[in-house]
């Protein structure tokens, strides 16, 4: 991402309590988080001065902790107070937030059922996920090598910082070969992800979306759906297997960092940017700007 490196910006981040200076907050090397991936977060967007869904994404940071095992120490009303607080510190109406929890460093080695739950929240800008230019025309997908875990082998409903791993590793084959993301398949074989992002695909004027049994069923894919129904487009959510690729028409990414993002090609398939995605472009980007929001604001960041 174009900017200032993250470690050293201005303004302050709240950390276990407190807001600290933004190069002061830090966490020890030996934190369980760091070594074993004990750690949980979210990613929430804030447009005109408020965060959109804000007490969805903390109710599922409490959940994903459960998942792995602890409790994050501040409730959710707690924790949407600071987040707006923060906000209005760092002087955003369109920001991207970050919070964050992770096991610190009293235990080092898998067990740490001893190790104090920290948590943290960070309030940065952050224009279009793929950059606008590249969104409005679709970018182009790989197709990942690695695939999303079976809910067998890990807590796969959890947003945790571990199983991002495979996420950043087929990004960055992707990236190399000139695409923008890459589209994961499940254990089974079957359409599951792009790295970051749901995806939609549109034939004869059906969204059709895997069934998020093994990944996360997204907050902005939620308000998507919803959005479709509005307008009276059909939503199905099934198992979809990349040999259909080639029957869709129309195919877009949902995601808070992502938006609504066309997609024009996944490997050798090609897609239009139709007016079904259009038309849920501009409803998502309608519906996530708060009612008083002045114009100005509204369309800055």
């Amino acid at each position: 991402m174009a900017g200032p490196a993250f470690h050293d910006r201005p303004g302050v981040i709240w950390m276990d309590g407190e807001f600290v200076p933004w190069t002061e907050a830090k966490v020890h090397v030996l934190t369980h988080g760091l070594h074993y991936g004990s750690a949980v977060f979210e990613g929430e967007r804030a447009y005109g001065g408020e965060v959109f869904k804000l007490r969805e994404h903390t109710d599922r940071l409490h959940r994903s902790a459960q998942m792995l095992g602890f409790e994050i120490p501040w409730s959710a009303d707690e924790i949407d107070q600071v987040t707006n607080e923060l906000l209005a510190r760092q002087g955003h109406a369109n920001a991207y937030v970050r919070p964050i929890a992770w096991r610190g460093s009293e235990m080092m080695g898998v067990s740490a059922q001893k190790n104090t739950i920290h948590l943290s929240i960070s309030v940065w800008q952050w224009p279009s996920y793929f950059g606008a230019a590249q969104r409005l025309k679709g970018i182009r997908l790989d197709l990942a090598k690695y695939r999303r875990p079976d809910p067998a082998t890990a807590p796969s409903l959890a947003k945790a910082t571990g199983l991002y791993m495979i996420c950043t590793l087929s990004k960055h084959a992707a990236e190399e070969k000139g695409y923008a993301d890459a589209l994961m398949l499940d254990w089974r074989g079957r359409v599951a992800e792009a790295t970051g992002a749901n995806v939609f695909f549109v034939k004869d004027g059906v969204l059709h979306t895997p069934t998020p049994d093994c990944f996360l069923d997204g907050i902005t894919r939620r308000t998507v759906m919803d959005l479709a129904a509005d307008r009276g487009y059909e939503v199905v959510e099934r198992a979809i297997m990349p040999e259909e690729l080639p029957e869709f028409e129309q195919c877009f990414l949902t995601g808070t960092a992502a938006e609504v993002t066309p997609v024009s090609e996944i490997g050798s398939h090609r897609f239009t940017v139709g007016e079904i995605t259009r038309t849920l472009m501009e409803d998502y980007d309608a519906v996530v700007q708060p009612k008083s929001a002045p114009a100005a604001v509204a369309a800055s960041g």
